[in-house]
């Protein structure tokens, strides 16, 4: 059923690793505006941390760009946000930072973690047996021994830096610090509180806090928020912020979701439709009616904002990290050889020069595990590299290798996910920042043998889903699978069947790489950082 034109205005909040977007969204999907804003990564070693305050002025900053206009700012009705996940910030009984807030590639709490998942005697894939079938029965998933995740930040906190613990008021994600400043109200949905590992989630519809789980994790239950789900209205905007924005006092806070929820939301709603999300990391996805998980290849169906069903994941940690590592190290680092660091197309450029490079990068494989790698194999002692480099090669044959390594490492945790979906991934929705490159898309529609649906505008998937969700809030929708409808497409790439054999023999050759090469990456990798973990 066609859904009637809504144009009310819901300003969605997109707050990444890089910065953070705003757009204001009609609820019929239509994008009147978007602005954007950085925030600064501190990265050292295994840590890697940012400025909460940060997070609040580039929001701040990118809203009121967009609210300039008093004839959209007059229609605004809601506000929404998703955010980067597993991300800890430990606030005080005021609700301010008492630290920089934890990034997800932050490794700081490795050894915590290790101390509560490791038994003694027997250990299953590193986890003491009662305890991982514990966590897969009530949750879907088990804390990552990377000490990447919520779990390992607050280990980290609480045998670290114990001080700090005391000091805790609450310890929350990015989403509900956002949440916080924007309503008054203290809370996390159920995909926000989901990588602290501490939730029976059974019932997708009321998840709840475990004793057990909570013991484990020796956190106290008074330091973590209450509760709620996406689209709980939490209430209008402080008054001060509405001030602030220009906007009505009668503007609504909505609870919102984490990234990989709302750009499920906004990519492919339906049960088992697949999306690929291309942005600083990388997902697959798809909802699912019912929890599950695959503990060798770390593949887990987990709570999220769209009512009664889980979304099955499979996780990449670094993506477009890879083209931002190749922009800002090595083709424009200031330095000796390169002081103007201001190269705004410098991605349209890359993907010109790709496009004109053979198919298989002349040889070239690029293994993009800048930060290891999470699914199918969570090892984050891997590192990127680039093979197979010889006299006939150009950087353009690099550009190609760079794209084409993310759709092997695609490719590679595709494989595990079909069979986790229990059947064939179909037409892949690719949305996020990378999603917007012609060339990248009919690369992975290559690489994969899926084909790739490209929306209108896939960088803007994260402000759909918020949009969305926030209406079904509101009573614009009375569900999330009624916003099915109003999806778009812009392209679809179908993989050629001419290069199937080239990228067969290449993908082989990936895995074999990651084989041959994880012992060496293990004995230059695993000593440092253990010991930068414990500092």
């Amino acid at each position: 059923m066609a859904l009637l034109p809504d144009t009310r205005l819901v300003l969605a909040v997109d707050l990444g690793t890089s910065g953070c977007k705003c757009a204001l969204v009609s609820l019929d999907g239509a994008v009147h505006g978007w602005a954007f804003r950085p925030v600064s990564l501190q990265v050292d070693g295994a840590r890697a941390e940012q400025e909460a305050q940060d997070w609040w002025q580039a929001f701040l900053a990118a809203a009121a760009e967009l609210l300039q206009d008093a004839s959209l700012r007059s229609r605004v009705v809601a506000v929404c946000c998703s955010t980067q996940t597993e991300v800890t910030l430990c606030l005080d009984r005021d609700g301010q930072p008492l630290a920089p807030a934890i990034s997800w590639l932050d490794a700081r709490g490795a050894a915590a973690m290790r101390r509560r998942t490791r038994g003694r005697w027997l250990n299953v894939e590193g986890y003491e047996p009662w305890r991982l079938w514990r966590w897969l029965r009530l949750t879907g998933g088990a804390p990552s021994q990377t000490g990447r995740d919520s779990a390992g930040h607050i280990a980290h906190v609480r045998d670290e830096r114990p001080d700090l613990y005391e000091r805790t008021h609450k310890f929350v994600n990015a989403l509900d610090f956002l949440n916080l400043r924007l309503s008054g109200r203290l809370c996390a949905t159920h995909d926000s509180i989901l990588t602290a590992w501490v939730t029976d989630n059974r019932d997708p519809q009321a998840p709840r806090y475990d004793d057990a789980l909570l013991r484990w994790l020796d956190v106290d239950r008074d330091k973590l928020p209450e509760l709620v789900r996406s689209t709980d209205i939490l209430g209008p905007l402080l008054p001060e912020v509405a001030q602030a924005l220009g906007l009505a006092g009668s503007v609504q806070v909505v609870a919102g979701a984490v990234d990989n929820s709302a750009v499920a939301v906004g990519a492919a709603v339906r049960d088992y439709e697949t999306h690929l999300y291309l942005g600083t990391s990388s997902w697959l996805g798809a909802h699912v009616p019912a929890m599950k998980t695959d503990v060798l290849h770390k593949i887990a169906a987990v709570p999220c904002a769209v009512s009664g069903r889980y979304l099955g994941m499979a996780l990449q940690s670094t993506a477009g990290a890879n083209l931002s590592f190749l922009r800002d190290r090595i083709l424009f680092h200031p330095d000796e050889l390169s002081r103007d660091e201001e190269h705004p197309a410098v991605y349209e450029v890359l993907n010109q020069i790709a496009a004109r490079v053979p198919p298989g990068a002349r040889g070239l494989i690029y293994t993009p595990w800048l930060a290891g790698e999470r699914t199918p194999v969570d090892d984050p002692h891997l590192r990127a590299g680039l093979f197979n480099l010889s006299l006939q090669h150009s950087r353009e044959d690099i550009f190609r290798a760079f794209l084409e390594g993310v759709a092997f490492n695609t490719r590679w945790m595709m494989e595990p996910f079909a069979r986790f979906l229990g059947q064939d991934p179909g037409v892949v929705t690719a949305v996020g920042g990378g999603a917007q490159s012609e060339v990248w898309c009919q690369i992975l529609a290559d690489v994969t043998g899926q084909a790739i649906r490209q929306p209108p505008n896939p960088i803007q998937a994260n402000a759909l889903g918020a949009t969305f969700i926030a209406g079904v809030g509101l009573g614009a929708f009375a569900s999330l699978a009624d916003t099915a409808a109003l999806q778009q497409t812009r392209r679809v790439y179908e993989p050629s069947t001419a290069l199937r054999s080239l990228y067969a023999d290449k993908f082989e050759s990936f895995k074999e790489l990651r084989r041959r090469l994880a012992p060496l990456y293990h004995r230059l990798n695993a000593a440092p950082a253990a010991a930068v973990a414990t500092a």
